[in-house]
């Protein structure tokens, strides 16, 4: 499957692909990331591997698609839970206030990956698209908060930016510092802010 292809539906193979793309990147990080060692993690040959994908950037952008795909799944709801209940949740898992050493590292290599975005055009699409879509699910929450009668009549779409510019800058926080406390606080000025501007009182 090619980064460009629009075909949501990962077969068996490409999926083993990307799992050991994955567990390469938390191993090796991206600086140290080639073909041969995600070959390796699938005990496959190189040449299997370029029979997918064209280079190391076009897997990548791949896995960034598919990390993207996951991402969709992941954040579905059957709206059984309150909006605030949700939004709670969701930004739990955006900002959580732990995290362990695999969710630690698999951060860590993404914001390696995004660096990429700054020269590259097809993976500033990618982060693009993954971005746009934890801001849109948080509009949606909270546009149905709204609805609901739970929160204020805000602008939903600045609202959920404010959220996400704030997961943002925890992220490259915890990936390139050693400001351990920094999360726990912002934690704190994020729940403040939406108290204030965001929950009916």
């Amino acid at each position: 499957m090619t980064a460009d292809s629009s075909d949501s539906e990962w077969s068996t193979s490409e999926e083993r692909i990307m799992e050991a793309t994955h567990r390469a990147l938390l191993r090796d990080g991206y600086a140290q990331l080639s073909i041969s060692r995600i070959a390796s993690e699938l005990d496959q040959s190189k040449a299997s591997l370029y029979y997918h994908y064209d280079s190391k950037e076009d897997l990548l952008l791949s896995f960034l698609e598919y990390v993207t795909d996951r991402l969709e799944s992941n954040i579905y709801t059957s709206n059984d839970e309150s909006p605030s209940q949700e939004l709670e949740q969701f930004i739990e898992m955006l900002l959580p206030l732990q995290l362990d050493d695999t969710e630690s590292q698999l951060r860590a290599a993404m914001v390696e990956l995004r660096s990429q975005a700054v020269m590259d055009e097809k993976f500033r699409k990618q982060f693009t698209e993954i971005d746009d879509r934890i801001v849109d699910h948080l509009e949606r929450i909270i546009d149905r908060g709204i609805d609901e009668g739970e929160f204020r009549n805000v602008d939903s779409t600045r609202v959920a930016e404010h959220i996400f510019a704030t997961f943002s800058g925890v992220m490259y926080n915890r990936a390139t510092t050693n400001r351990e406390n920094a999360p726990a606080a912002v934690r704190v000025a994020l729940s403040s802010y939406l108290n204030k501007d965001l929950m009916k009182r």
